[in-house]
């Protein structure tokens, strides 16, 4: 099995400086008429579905190159299988560095887009208003997928994957420390597995400590998943001054300061020698994790395992999300309405998501870097891909899409959320360095994010 770069882990540093220059398009919802101003008009920005059982046409949908662009490909098929009068033009495009433009010159608009969660809320001037589409579906869409995408009530992505947050950890280890998983059901319970796991091996850092901005600030924010809350509220106001920022910085304060974490990149060199030797062994990362002991951890990929991440408090979310992509309908695109139907069969047929998230040539296995947002494809009893054997034969489908259940709704990230990387992902690396308690960083960038980001749109 081969791992999409581009839509899980490098794509997330890149998607910084890309979604920077997002902050030019307004995040703005569809513009609804109000009772008072006149006579009652249709809504334009609101897609409708095509008429009649058999559309004919053809379509543009752009995908980023890699493996995810080969599934989508491959899809294709079926898709005709049910709609031979469709033909669907699939192109491999540097997303980040022409949807921008295009959109907003409106010269060969595609029809379909795939595009991070994150980026939705800046392009939304541009994009259909999918509500109608959506609705027989919605109330079967996993939630913080709906509220991701959701922007002053209208919603502007067909929800794709679901990131739930897990904690992978070295089965091996643990054991040879006489340590049980299963004891681990709040992250204090973590402090404590860590403390113990380092008394039996000493000089490790047993717990990660992301040392990318990008990506510290997008496993922050799976931690505020957990808690129900994020940089910002589905108004845009900035809400991160907060007691839930400040437990969650306290704990990974705590991680620093007591010498119970590993500093380093996402599967860097670093990162990697440190899981293959035996120092660091609690990962909590999301799903795509799984890509690492599959691909990159030749000496202990099968001793690595994933359950729930714990909790803030007792009973409390076992899971958040971190990261996510969707797919977007340009409204100037020739034939977005038959680009629905294409979205509609990937996303909620069974013969679709079957054919994404079930074996494929790519994925002899299945897509196991991610599961459904649809509940409905995601059902724990009736797995899409099978047991991963770098994961000793886990039934990882299992545990993460009853993770999935546990994820709070959410907010649509600001236009401003990767901006906020030079502030709060920058002041969390100083807080690790040991420069900047947690107070100081909730403070200094809630004021920096306010000032240079919020107060400019």
């Amino acid at each position: 099995m081969r791992f999409h770069r581009s839509h899980r882990s490098r794509p997330y540093v890149a998607a910084a400086a890309a979604a920077v220059a997002c902050l030019a398009l307004s995040a703005c919802g569809p513009d609804i008429t109000s009772a008072d101003s006149g006579p009652e008009v249709e809504d334009t920005n609101v897609l409708a579905a095509p008429a009649g059982d058999q559309p004919e046409g053809e379509i543009t949908i752009w995908d980023r190159s890699g493996d995810l662009y080969e599934v989508f490909d491959d899809a294709i098929a079926e898709f005709n299988e049910k709609y031979p009068g469709i033909t669907v033009h699939h192109e491999a495009v540097d997303i980040d560095a022409k949807l921008q433009n295009t959109l907003i010159t409106g010269t060969d608009v595609p029809d379909g887009v795939f595009l991070d969660d994150a980026k939705v809320p800046g392009f939304t001037d541009y994009l259909w208003d999918l509500s109608d589409v959506l609705q027989p579906y919605a109330a079967d869409i996993a939630p913080q997928k709906v509220d991701a995408n959701t922007v002053d009530g209208g919603i502007y992505g067909v929800p794709f994957d679901l990131n739930p947050g897990l904690l992978y950890y070295n089965a091996t280890a643990l054991e040879d420390a006489g340590i049980d998983p299963e004891s681990i059901e709040t992250y204090d319970d973590l402090l404590q597995a860590a403390r113990d796991y380092q008394e039996f091996k000493p000089g490790s850092g047993p717990v990660h400590l992301e040392q990318s901005a990008f990506l510290g600030q997008l496993q922050l924010e799976m931690y505020a998943s957990q808690l129900g809350t994020s940089m910002a509220d589905a108004d845009g106001e900035l809400r991160l001054d907060s007691p839930e920022y400040e437990q969650i910085l306290t704990f990974l304060d705590t991680v620093q300061q007591d010498g119970l974490g590993t500093r380093a990149e996402y599967l860097s060199a670093t990162d990697l020698g440190e899981l293959e030797n035996g120092n660091q062994v609690f990962y909590p990362w999301a799903i795509w994790f799984s890509f690492a002991p599959q691909q990159m951890l030749p000496e202990t990929g099968g001793d690595w395992r994933a359950m729930p991440l714990p909790a803030w408090s007792e009973g409390g979310a076992r899971s958040g999300a971190m990261g996510g992509s969707s797919f977007v309908l340009p409204r100037d695109g020739a034939n977005s309405d038959l680009a629905w139907l294409f979205y509609e069969f990937l996303m909620y047929d069974d013969a679709g998501y079957s054919a994404v998230w079930g074996p494929t040539e790519t994925y002899p296995t299945g897509l196991n870097t991610s599961i459904p947002a649809y509940t409905p494809a995601a059902d724990p009893g009736a797995p899409l891909f099978e047991p991963v054997d770098a994961l000793g034969g886990q039934d990882l489908w299992e545990v993460a899409t009853e993770a999935g259940t546990q994820i709070p709704g959410g907010a649509p990230a600001p236009n401003w959320w990767a901006g906020a990387v030079d502030y709060l992902g920058n002041d969390l690396q100083r807080m690790l360095d040991g420069d900047l308690t947690p107070d100081e960083v909730l403070a200094q960038s809630t004021k920096a994010i306010q000032t240079n980001l919020v107060d400019r749109q």
